[in-house]
């Protein structure tokens, strides 16, 4: 067994890595691995676990969290033994771990012996043992499981231990001239803190010790920043006395320089050929059709207007994919604050996008620049040191506006910076540009796709046609633009086409552009015009061989985008390898990642991807590929299924192949947030399995969704993608796959009222299951059959249809069909009266749900026993059973239970006489109900109308 919660809490066996359980049980683990041999009272640990007022159960929840997590750590222990880990001392709880099995025990250990030795002098092993200790930590201890300030300062112990030691250590690293060693560790806690004083101050004396004084200025550099716009302070002496100890090793006094040293430029020296007065305007013009970028040139104009207290001149670095339109804003904003740059403006395309991938060379750059300002060719010096001098000294105390366009990176960048504070450099670069941010202290600026209304209008304003725009096809319009993706480049390119060709009609370019095989051959380049195909191309061709299958790989991804866990099952590799594959995609802005993990390409950079996959890729591994997808989807729909505690159950399918890593949500919330992230992606699945053969049963996908989406309240999107799955089921003869459909088909149905639908699709799926001896599925048809009698009031067969489901059930031994059937026995007799029988039969549910622990279905046990109660007269406790019932079904998002238990909730109320109560929980029924697709179940609405005039009534 080995612990960590110097970093995320992570358990291993062995070799293999153990859930740790949902996150309130995950929290619970890392506070007590963080005061690991010291006892936590229940009243501490329910203080530390939740944000505010803990509910009531707090101390039992705490209780079944320790039993799993004693089952966890220790599967073989008895049940009810404290086992070897995790032991109940007084009113609380001690978790003792060794250094063999917990990072923070290890750390302590070899924290110990460095003091002793450094004690003892032995400052080369105390190096060895802080060396140790620094590389347990992973990350801020606990990785975010901390909810509240006492968690989090329980936490903060930790992470004070290692930023203490680290800097202990970086002291010693520099005395023993090993300060390569602690580098690592160092920067992790500047991260971390990124406000410690002296963490950046040994940090920068490390990398001064490392000979990598530029590094160490730009880390006082970046914290002088932060501590004046967020503290408002200047570094504190610690600081500023590392910064002077990083200037010296590069200090050089005249007394120092050999005699043959160049000596610096000065304009006294220039040669006598040089004009006095040059004011270069090379700017490339102004884009006559420009339109939107009003947040972007926001942002640029308050970073010039903040260039005051600048020591060096102002950088600003824009980035983005290729087509985006970062040289046309760039130039446009370089236009519109030239007047502020009297002493000229310079423009340099760097070519770094081209097809060698080099770029201009610096000495062929700075001749250039220095030929703007004057200095002719035979007048400039030879080398590239030199040639810096002379640029810098010519732009000292001048305002200067560099244009650097296409760069490839910083090192492009560096010798091209004007030598004045008040000059400003402009920067375009399809990459992000963290070295010139590093080192140079650059601004960097994300260039993003216009929105759907600017787009359209850079499209409007390149029509020479006026008719196309005020024609009335606007349609086609907005078709062009999606189908586009907004992409200046592609824009302009079909505004020119249109424009050449006054024939070439709005709707055959959408229809173009609806070809996706074909779609990249609607925006033809040459002559000068680079296109869409070879602006990716050369961000393609820059790809390490794994970035490059990847990206051909990704073209079969889903909308709206791709997990890296379903990437790492689509590549077949390792979770790291695929990692690291995405990264380098992201920076080449070939993928962007959103706010929830997925990667997305924009839609004409999948085209290309597609148009690769295809060319590249055999037959053979397209097909493999998608079936894996499609397998990974399947196994992780399922996993989140099986934390629904689903109640419609079919045998699984076999394992996935190797190379598919199914995701696991790990608790109900994850579970729901999945399904929410997904819903899209899992549609578009069942739409690929039943297009083709692809080894996975498109109905299989489709019946691990019902339950989510009757949660959700989304029951046309139920329906929708049950019949798109039973189509192909029909269409394959799999008389089992129909049967299985069919019987979730009639819950859609049956919840639109049509309930003779319900009744035909349950009978076909009850004939397949008798005539394949499917004892369980014709319990749990029988089960169904009881709704659907009910919701027609034939309760004397509805009752009969229950009480069938449960007797076949206990034949089959199957206890979750047993459940279901005593629900709706309980629930018929309640129609029938019957309510002493319809207690009794309902209590059996609940001891069977808790013995199962299916507690998904206690909240309609709950509604359904109210009911009975309230019938009984025992008005007292069916109010309560209603308001377990809501309570229950808004911890397990089941939309519809809250929404019938509050109606009936109200109706009781109203008929004691509690017209405020009544009107409470009806406003609440029909807020949840304004949540549900189509408005909810037609029934219920026609209900909560009639519930509305009774309520109007009493006004």
């Amino acid at each position: 067994m080995r612990l960590q919660v110097m970093g995320p809490l992570r358990v291993w066996r062995g070799d293999i890595e153990v859930d740790a359980g949902p996150r309130q049980q995950r929290a619970l683990l890392a506070l007590l691995l963080a005061q690991h041999g010291r006892p936590v009272g229940l009243g501490e640990l329910v203080d530390l676990i939740w944000v505010t007022d803990p509910p009531a159960t707090a101390v039992n929840i705490i209780q079944k969290y320790i039993g799993a997590l004693r089952r966890m750590l220790e599967p073989d222990v008895a049940p009810r033994s404290s086992g070897s880990y995790l032991a109940r001392q007084g009113n609380g709880y001690r978790l003792t771990a060794g250094p063999d099995v917990l990072d923070l025990a290890a750390f302590g250990r070899f924290v110990t012996a460095a003091k002793a030795a450094a004690a003892a002098g032995r400052t080369g092993e105390a190096l060895d043992r802080y060396g140790e200790a620094l590389q347990l930590c992973q990350g801020q201890a606990g990785g975010g499981l901390a909810d509240n300030a006492a968690a989090a300062a329980v936490f903060a112990g930790i992470d004070g231990q290692f930023v203490d030691a680290a800097v202990d250590a970086a002291g010693i690293a520099v005395a023993e001239g090993r300060p390569g060693e602690v580098l690592a560790p160092l920067r992790l806690a500047a991260r971390m803190f990124p406000l410690h004083e002296p963490v950046h101050a040994s940090l920068m004396a490390v990398l001064a010790g490392a000979d990598r004084q530029a590094e160490g200025l730009a880390v006082y550099q970046s914290i002088r920043e932060r501590l004046a716009d967020e503290l408002g302070v200047d570094p504190g002496r610690e600081l500023r006395e590392a910064y002077l100890r990083v200037l010296t090793p590069i200090v050089v006094t005249p007394a120092a320089v050999p005699p043959t040293a160049p000596t610096v430029l000065v304009p006294a020296e220039l040669p006598p050929t040089a004009p006095t007065v040059l004011v270069p305007a090379q700017l490339p013009p102004d884009l006559p059709l420009f339109v939107g970028r009003r947040a972007e040139l926001a942002v640029l104009d308050d970073l010039v207007a903040a260039t005051t207290n600048r020591t060096g001149p102002l950088v600003i670095a824009m980035d983005g994919m290729g087509g985006v339109g970062k040289s046309t804003l760039a130039a446009h904003f370089a236009h519109r604050v030239a007047r502020k740059f009297t002493d000229g403006q310079l423009y340099l395309d760097l070519q770094g996008h081209e097809d060698d991938g080099e770029g201009v060379p610096a000495v062929e750059a700075l001749r250039s620049l220095l030929y703007a300002l004057g200095l002719r060719g035979a007048d400039a010096p030879e080398s590239l040191e030199a040639l810096v001098g002379t640029y810098r000294s010519l732009t000292a105390g001048k305002r200067i506006l560099v244009l650097l366009d296409n760069v490839r990176d910083q090192s492009q960048v560096q010798p091209l910076l004007p030598g004045s504070a008040g000059s400003l450099v402009l920067v375009t670069s399809r990459l992000p540009q963290v070295g010139l941010a590093v080192l140079g202290g650059a601004r960097l600026i994300r260039v993003d796709l216009p929105d759907r209304q600017v787009a359209r209008k850079m499209l409007e304003r390149r029509l020479t046609h006026t008719e196309r725009v005020t024609g009335g096809d606007a349609e086609s319009l907005d078709a062009i633009v999606e189908l586009s993706g907004r992409l200046p480049l592609a824009l302009a390119i079909l505004g020119a086409r249109l424009s050449a060709r006054p024939r070439l009609s709005l709707a055959s370019v959408v229809a173009e552009l609806r070809d996706g095989a074909h779609r990249l051959a609607a925006f033809p380049g040459g002559r000068g015009v680079r296109d869409p195909r070879t602006t990716f191309a050369w961000s393609y061709r820059q790809l390490s061989p794994d970035a490059a299958r990847l990206f051909r790989l990704l073209s079969v991804a889903l909308t709206p985008g791709i997990t890296a866990e379903a990437a790492t099952s689509l590549s077949a590799w390792e979770p790291r390898r695929t990692r690291e594959a995405l990264m380098e995609l992201a920076e080449a802005a070939l993928v962007t990642e959103d706010d929830h993990g997925r990667f997305t390409s924009h839609v004409l950079v999948k085209a290309y991807a597609e148009e690769l996959f295809r060319e590249t890729e055999p037959p053979a591994e397209q097909a493999a590929a998608v079936s894996r997808l499609l397998q990974h989807y399947l196994h992780s729909v399922l996993n989140a299924q099986s934390e629904l505690k689903s109640y419609f159950r079919i045998s699984p399918p076999p394992p996935p192949p190797d190379g598919v890593i199914a995701e696991r949500q790990g608790s109900l919330d994850n579970a729901y947030g999945w399904f929410d992230r997904h819903r899209d992606v899992l549609f578009e699945a069942v739409h690929i399995a039943a297009e083709g053969d692809h080894g996975v049963a498109p109905w299989r996908l489709a019946l691990a969704m019902p339950q989510y989406l009757e949660s959700a309240g989304l029951i046309r999107d139920w329906e929708d993608v049950v019949r798109l799955a039973l189509r192909a089921a029909r269409e394959q003869g799999d008389a089992i796959g129909e049967a299985h459909l069919c019987r979730s088909l009639a819950g859609p149905r049956w919840y639109s009222g049509a309930n003779d639908d319900a009744l035909d699709l349950l009978r076909t799926a009850l004939r397949h299951y008798t005539e394949h001896g499917m004892t369980k599925e014709q319990s749990a048809v029988r089960n169904n059959l009881q709704a659907v009698y009910t919701s027609l009031g034939d309760h004397e067969v509805a009752l009969e249809h229950a009480r069938q489901a449960v007797t076949l059930s206990r034949l089959s031994g199957e206890r979750q069909t047993e459940l279901n059937g005593l629900m709706r026995i309980g629930q018929s007799l309640a129609e029938l009266k019957r309510f002493e029988e319809a207690v009794h039969a309902l209590r059996q549910a609940l001891d069977i749900c808790r013995d199962l622990d299916q507690w998904t279905e206690e909240a309609w046990i709950r509604h359904m026993l109210a009911q009975s109660l309230a019938g009984m007269g025992r008005v007292d406790e069916a109010i309560e059973e209603y308001t377990a019932a809501v309570r229950l079904g808004g911890v397990l998002a089941q939309g519809p239970t809250q929404v019938y238990s509050l109606r009936d909730l109200s109706k009781l109320l109203l008929s004691t006489g509690d017209v405020a109560g009544a009107r409470r929980a009806f406003d609440r029924a029909v807020e949840l109900m304004g949540t549900f697709q189509d408005g909810g179940p037609e029934l219920l609405r026609a209900d909560l109308g009639e519930l509305a005039e009774l309520l109007a009534r009493h006004r």
